[in-house]
């Protein structure tokens, strides 16, 4: 018989090493952790150690992303919150990008509007913005992360120094629906945002924030 046979056998017959459990003790195999032989008992035993040690770690991480998330929320519902606060639609768009840099860290942020009423026509935030924003913003299914490639609407955001990343979250009350602006958040740091960073936060945001301002659209 030759190693493969022996391994055969013993697959084919799982109960015997429980019908010649003294044998056992007598097998030696060598320990990567400990670098000598040790007894297959002992064996198994670093082998549920190892797991263990993988499974904690899991679970830190876990414990971590949670309370990420719960702080991430927690931020969420203060600005959320700002927005029902608001005394009159015309200071919705500063309260709204003025908190979301006050509570979320953010460098800069700005928005645009187009389609909005007669009312609200003369405001900073009613400038005309071209066409090109316009197809642009309306092209985006999602958020757009990444590198600022010198895109006209980031040069929107009043700025000392380099926008170097940004994210672009177009505003629309539904997938299908009208986009009638564009939430421009920039930063010098060229890391802050990236097309790998998942955009379902910013979606949010951004669906918030088009139910906030749909007030001042013409429809």
């Amino acid at each position: 018989m030759n190693t493969n046979d022996i391994a055969d056998y013993l697959v084919q017959h799982p109960h015997f090493f429980e019908e010649h459990a003294e044998l056992l003790a007598k097998i030696k195999l060598t320990s990567p952790v400990m670098g000598r032989s040790i007894s297959l008992q002992e064996r198994q035993m670093e082998i549920v150690r190892e797991k263990l040690k993988v499974l904690e770690l899991r679970l830190s991480d876990l414990m971590r992303v949670a309370q990420e998330n719960d702080a991430i929320s927690a931020k969420f519902q203060a600005w959320t919150r700002s927005l029902l606060m608001a005394r009159n639609d015309v200071d919705l768009p500063y309260i709204l990008t003025k908190n979301l840099q006050d509570i979320f860290n953010l460098p800069h942020a700005t928005l645009r509007l187009w389609s909005v009423t007669e009312d609200v026509q003369h405001t900073w935030f009613a400038v005309p913005a071209s066409e090109d924003v316009q197809l642009f913003a309306k092209g985006l299914s999602k958020p757009y992360c990444g590198q600022n490639h010198d895109f006209e609407a980031a040069s929107w955001l009043e700025s000392d120094e380099a926008i170097t990343s940004v994210a672009m979250l177009p505003l629309r009350l539904a997938e299908d629906d009208l986009t009638f602006g564009l939430l421009i958040l920039g930063s010098p740091d060229a890391s802050r945002f990236t097309k790998e960073m998942a955009t379902d936060f910013l979606t949010k945001i951004a669906d918030t924030a088009s139910a906030a301002l749909s007030c001042m659209i013409d429809c």
